[in-house]
């Protein structure tokens, strides 16, 4: 093979075995070196973190947490708490799985010839979302909306959004092209080539991210109380604020069981859709 022909196929060849560890290697060494350097720039006091005193004061405080508080009154405040910490993430997580999905398909270029004029700016929003903690969207939130967990489920809404409409985005457009093709080769509209083409490819995927996303919520739900969003998180603050040790390890007993559960659920749950 001479010429033109010899030369692409010498840009389009894979590269070497050789090659590819040099690259894993030279990759591994660049992460090896900004760990060593964190480590140099950081005041870690590792001696101090370990050391006699230290480990007597964390066994001291952690004894403070037993017996767990399991007075009925109390226990009942806790479940009622559980649950909306629990009703907030599912709901802050339907308003970002509708939101994300419509601002996905602006943000998505689902052929070859699409010019997707809004694919930018859609994306930049959905950065914009998703780059604001869910902490700091409960505590602008807080002023509009006021204490409680209706600024918790905004705040979840609001940046699980542009996680969701970024991941929505990614699986519409690496959706197999071909049925698609074939449907707009036969002059079919665009919206039911996506309803009956791309959809069905893409919706055990989309189901899959919105469920692991809604694990996450659990967990973010759970801290938004800190800052008086509502949920198991106002009330560990609450009682962490005034050293109340028992109550304090009867809340945190009940964020790890409800993370659990919700965690076994939706494994289960991916599971099923992808058999």
């Amino acid at each position: 093979m001479n010429g033109p022909a010899a030369s692409a196929a010498e840009v389009s060849s894979p590269p070497t075995l050789w090659q590819a560890r040099g690259r894993a290697l030279a990759f591994a060494a660049g992460v090896l070196g900004l760990v060593m350097a964190s480590f140099a720039s950081l005041d870690l006091q590792w001696a101090a973190f370990f050391g006699p005193d230290a480990v007597r004061s964390m066994g001291r405080f952690l004894g403070e947490f037993f017996p767990p508080d399991l007075q009925p009154a109390f226990v009942s405040q806790v479940v009622a708490a559980t649950w909306e910490t629990l009703a907030m993430s599912a709901l802050g997580t339907a308003i970002a799985a509708v939101l994300g999905l419509l601002l996905a398909l602006p943000a998505s270029r689902r052929h070859a010839g699409d010019t997707a004029h809004a694919r930018g700016p859609t994306r930049g929003l959905l950065n914009a979302l998703r780059s604001v903690p869910e902490l700091v969207w409960a505590s602008l939130l807080l002023i509009s909306a006021g204490l409680g967990p209706f600024a918790g489920t905004l705040a979840l809404a609001a940046h699980t959004t542009g996680v969701l409409g970024r991941l929505y985005a990614e699986a519409i457009e690496n959706a197999p092209p071909g049925p698609s093709a074939a449907l707009r080769t036969q002059g079919v509209p665009e919206g039911r080539v996506f309803l009956y083409a791309t959809w069905p490819q893409v919706l055990p995927q989309l189901m899959s991210y919105t469920l692991y996303r809604w694990e996450n919520n659990i967990r973010a739900a759970a801290v938004l109380g800190v800052v008086g969003a509502g949920g198991l998180g106002q009330l560990l603050a609450f009682h962490m604020g005034l050293f109340h040790m028992g109550k304090t390890a009867t809340v945190l007993l009940a964020m790890l069981l409800l993370v659990g559960l919700v965690d076994g659920c939706s494994h289960a749950l991916r599971r099923a859709m992808t058999r």
